[in-house]
């Protein structure tokens, strides 16, 4: 009973992990091969596709029978040699044998070329189609977020090739050799029914055999494959940190990191070729039988001559050809191990570049509106995974030409909202009106620096304007850049800029990029962090004077003289807005407190007449809620445009903008 129970699971292990692999392989080829979807490839191409693949078949098939018809001519070549002793048909049959082994290698180089062009072909496509997916709807963004995908880069540049170029070659060895064999069985018959069948039963129990090793094979090559790319990302990594290594002298550290994950690399590939060898030694064995049983069974039978000399030869040679050809198919189920691996962690890749351009259900989101101003109507984001709130119910708007700061502690959510801005993350409630991206240019602290010439790096995104080298020099002139020109041979070389710029220069080549843009909108998340305060003005003073509307992060005091409003973004998702000078006063308070029991004179609300207490029962924004029928972002606005407020009392309540007091009093 125990061992009904093994057998019972393993056979559901393997015939699950054949339907996972099928679906797999469904999922990279039905694109290419069998488009259903609107806007797939083009029928024409589709056509082209299919014919080179029936020119390949019809290849195979014919190879195949020529490589029969030799076998013949094998035969009956001994029979002249040994038998008829006839010199005339000697040269006959081997002028014959010599055209057809001509027609053997045509074919077979033309076989192999036109496999690997379709290959090619495929895998082009693939690349393409791949790579579309990948970049667009953010997608290359957020799968950072909504899957646990590893090595993104590794997948789309080093394991879509190996896929289209197994899948050919398998595909294509597979009909080959399962056509050989057929072909070999049946002249094999024609000699010697015994010798057929015994090959038969002993084809089929190898087959079982080499199935179960190229399984266990199979997960050798994708923890191989996996350790691999971990690797190669460790070194990237590296790379693209070098500069931060160095400073922290991380030498020893990144060496000990690398030296793990290549430890791990050696150690799932020392597995592999573990495995590898069992399969050589079992392919070797297997082989090794189908070669010798022909003499065992066969030379009795010449010995009491009841088959001739040529038949005797032909049966040695099919049965030779029989071993090869079966020693190929289960090499290439052997490689086909590789391949599956390639191809489950494509399907993966694709089947989560899928999910993250498609909208969550029951998950609600911002409703954003093109227009050309931005406003906040009760907002509340979240995480991309809606796991935390970032801000609750922010209402706010950003008048043309003005310019709006946001502050609070690190971790609050303020580079959040530039990504909500953006259209990174929408998740929450709420209404989002901002105008077109195309007229928003961002900043952030880390200037993005392409792979490029420095006139590419100047137009970028918009590298299809046309500037002239002089007005290219005068905007580096405006953003201190002008310098740059010293270090390279002129506009159109390319060099390694993030190792040529520091960070200084690059936030100023950022800066250089709006000045050539001229966007109605510009979001700065601290992107004047590595300036002095003398860029750092002259910059924002550009932007003022070229009337554009912004929006910026950052600590620096020295920022307050370019903006006239401030969002500090607190514990607890709340918020508040204020203008520059209140927010300046309520700092210098905090900084100062005022003596106790001294009257607070109050001699700015919002009436005909001042009033002047010395004391004031005030009420906070959440009172305020309880005591009206509007909503907390609502009444946070009307605080902040100086608004009044109708109470279900009746009674008139005004915000008290007065640093010392900060709340919501009666009329």
């Amino acid at each position: 009973m125990p061992t009904q129970v093994i057998q019972s699971q393993v056979s559901k292990n393997y015939f699950s992990d054949f339907s996972q692999f099928w679906e797999n392989v469904k999922v990279i080829t039905e694109p290419y091969w069998y488009p259903t979807k609107e806007g797939g490839r083009a029928f024409s191409d589709v056509i082209r596709s299919w014919g080179m693949l029936i020119l390949l078949l019809l290849l195979i098939i014919s190879l195949v029978a020529i490589n029969v018809f030799t076998n013949f001519i094998n035969r009956y070549l001994v029979d002249i040699i040994i038998v008829e002793k006839n010199v005339s048909r000697f040269f006959d049959t081997i002028l014959l044998y010599g055209v057809a082994l001509v027609l053997v290698t045509l074919l077979v180089g033309f076989a192999k070329l036109l496999r690997k062009q379709i290959a090619l072909d495929w895998y082009q496509w693939l690349n393409d189609h791949t790579l579309s997916k990948y970049l667009s709807n953010q997608a290359y963004y957020k799968i950072n977020f909504k899957s646990n995908i590893d090595n993104p880069d590794q997948r789309i540049s080093q394991e879509i090739e190996p896929i289209t170029r197994n899948a050919l070659n398998f595909s294509a060895t597979f009909l080959e050799k399962v056509l050989e064999l057929t072909a070999l069985l049946i002249i094999l018959w024609s000699i010697s029914q015994q010798v057929a069948i015994i090959l038969f039963v002993y084809t089929v129990i190898g087959n079982l055999l080499a199935g179960y090793l190229t399984q266990e094979l199979n997960k050798r090559n994708q923890e191989e494959i996996q350790s691999k790319a971990e690797y190669n990302y460790c070194l990237t990594h590296v790379r693209n940190h070098s500069e931060s290594i160095a400073f922290f002298r991380g030498e020893k550290q990144e060496l000990n990191i690398i030296g793990r994950r290549f430890t791990n690399f050696i150690k799932n590939y020392q597995q592999k070729i573990n495995w590898e060898r069992n399969i050589d030694i079992f392919n070797r064995g297997y082989q090794a039988v189908i070669e010798i049983f022909p003499f065992l069974i066969l030379g009795p039978l010449y010995i009491t001559n009841q088959l001739g000399f040529g038949e005797i030869s032909q049966a040695s040679l099919t049965a030779y050809l029989f071993s090869n050809s079966l020693s190929e198919l289960i090499n290439e189920f052997g490689i086909s191990g590789q391949f599956s691996s390639y191809i489950e962690r494509l399907a993966e890749f694709t089947n989560a570049l899928e999910q993250v351009a498609k909208q969550q259900e029951n998950v609600t989101t911002i409703k954003t509106v093109e227009e050309k101003h931005l406003t906040f109507e009760n907002v509340t984001l979240q995480t991309p995974n809606s796991e935390q709130v970032i801000v609750e119910d922010l209402s706010l708007s950003v008048q043309p030409g003005e310019g709006l700061l946001i502050v609070g502690p690190s971790g609050r959510g303020k580079s959040s909202l530039l990504r909500a801005i953006a259209g990174l993350w929408n998740a929450g409630t709420g209404r989002l009106v901002r105008p077109p991206l195309e007229q928003v240019l961002f900043l952030p602290q880390r200037p993005y620096i392409i792979l490029g010439t420095l006139r590419e790096q100047l137009l970028y995104p918009n590298t299809n304007l046309q500037l002239t080298d002089a007005q290219l020099k005068n905007v580096l002139q405006k953003v201190n850049l002008h310098n740059v020109l010293n270090r390279v041979e002129g506009f159109d070389t390319e060099v390694p800029w993030e190792n040529i710029l520091s960070l200084g220069e690059q936030q100023r080549l950022a800066f250089a990029r709006l000045l050539i843009t001229h966007p109605s909108f510009t979001i700065l998340d601290e992107a004047t962090s590595a300036l002095d305060l003398t860029n750092e003005g002259h910059l924002y003073q550009q932007l003022q004077e070229n009337k554009t509307t912004f929006i910026s992060v950052g600590h620096r005091e020295s920022l307050f003289q370019y903006h006239q409003w401030v969002l500090e973004l607190s514990e607890n998702s709340t918020w508040r807005l204020l203008t520059v000078e209140d927010y300046q006063k309520q700092k210098q308070i905090f900084a100062n407190p005022p003596q106790e029991n001294v009257p607070i004179t109050i001699n700015n609300l919002p009436t005909e007449t001042s009033v002047i207490t010395n004391t004031i029962a005030g009420f906070s924004h959440k009172e305020m809620q309880t005591l009206t029928d509007y909503s907390l972002g609502t009444i946070r606005s009307r605080a902040s445009q100086g608004k009044s407020i109708t109470g279900k009392d009746g009674e008139i309540y005004s915000y008290n903008k007065d640093p010392k007091v900060l709340k919501w009093v009666k009329i």
